[in-house]
C-alpha cells in the first residue's frame, strides 16, 4: 500500500520516520508517531515536530498554525511563524530521576557516572526522552563516538539515554553534539538542545534563553525555570516529495 510519510534525514544516514495518524482523544488535532532508524518507536522528536508542522501545513492537512499534537510521551502544541520558523512548546523537563528514569540514591543537578574507566558528572533530564547532558571544554574533540554508545546504554539508564556533549561559549550560546538512542550521533537533536540548556541553567552556567550550534543548524531554546515549559525554535524546510511501496512480506 502507498503510505506518505514526513521523514527528517538527521546525520550519518540514520532517519526518523514520522507518521501521521488521526487523533484518539478530543481537542487534538493530530497523532504523530516516531521510529529511529533502529526500528525503536520513541516518546518525543522535537525536531520531528517541527517537520511535522511544515509537512502538514504544506499537505494542507490544515489550515491553522498552532497545532495541537498527540505523541506518546503527551501533548504539544507547535506554531508555525512568519519565515518558516516552528516554536515548539516542548513541555516542562523532568527532573525526578525516577520518571527520566535513571537510578540514582537522591535527585541532583549532577550526578558521578562511571564510565569506561572514568567519572563523568552528567545532569539527566527528560524532555518525554531521557538524556545524561555533559559539559566538555571542546565540543569537536569530544569522544563522542567512544562514549556515546557506554552512556546510551548505562545500567542505570533502564530505558536507555540520549547522551548529549555540551560546549559553553556563552552565557547565552553553547555548542552541541547528542548520540541518539537507537540512531547514534545525528547532526541534530531538539529533545537534547532543550536537555542541555536546562541543565546548563540549573549548573548556572546559562541565562533564559540560549542560541544551540549542532552540526544540522540553529536552536533557539528558552526556560524559564522549574514548573515551567521549554520553548524551542527553529527553521523547517521541505526538501523532498514522493512515495513508498510497503509490501506484506506474508503475500
Amino acid at each position: 500500500m502507498p503510505v506518505s510519510l514526513a521523514t527528517a534525514v538527521s546525520a550519518l544516514a540514520a532517519i526518523s520516520f514520522l507518521i501521521v495518524e488521526r487523533p484518539s482523544q478530543p481537542e487534538v488535532d493530530f497523532r504523530y508517531r516516531i521510529f529511529n532508524a533502529d526500528g525503536s518507536e520513541v516518546e518525543q522528536c522535537g525536531n520531528g515536530a517541527r517537520c511535522f508542522v511544515r509537512f502538514v501545513v504544506d499537505k494542507q492537512l490544515t489550515a491553522k498554525t498552532e497545532i495541537r499534537v498527540e505523541t506518546k510521551s503527551g501533548i504539544i502544541a507547535p506554531r508555525l511563524a512568519e519565515g518558516g520558523l516552528v516554536t515548539v512548546d516542548m513541555g516542562v523537563p523532568v527532573l525526578d530521576a525516577a520518571r527520566i528514569p535513571f537510578v540514582a540514591e537522591a535527585d541532583a543537578i549532577e550526578h558521578a557516572l562511571d564510565v569506561a574507566g572514568q567519572t563523568l558528572s552528567i545532569t539527566a533530564v527528560s524532555m518525554g526522552n531521557p538524556h545524561a547532558v555533559q559539559v566538555v571544554a571542546d565540543v569537536d574533540a569530544a569522544p563522542v563516538a567512544q562514549l556515546g554508545p557506554l552512556i546510551e546504554t548505562h545500567a542505570r539508564f533502564p530505558a536507555r539515554v540520549n547522551a548529549g556533549f555540551m560546549q559553553v561559549i556563552s552565557r547565552g550560546e553553547i555548542r552541541l553534539r547528542v548520540f541518539e538512542r537507537g540512531a547514534g550521533e545525528t547532526l541534530a537533536c531538539g529533545t537534547g538542545a532543550c536537555a542541555a540548556v536546562v541543565a546548563g541553567i540549573l549548573r548556572g552556567l546559562l541565562d533564559a534563553t540560549v542560541l544551540v550550534h549542532t552540526r544540522g543548524g540553529d536552536l533557539s531554546i528558552s526556560w524559564a525555570g522549574r514548573g515551567q515549559p521549554v520553548l524551542m525554535t527553529g527553521p523547517a524546510v521541505s526538501v523532498f516529495d514522493g512515495e513508498i511501496e510497503i509490501n506484506n512480506p506474508t503475500e
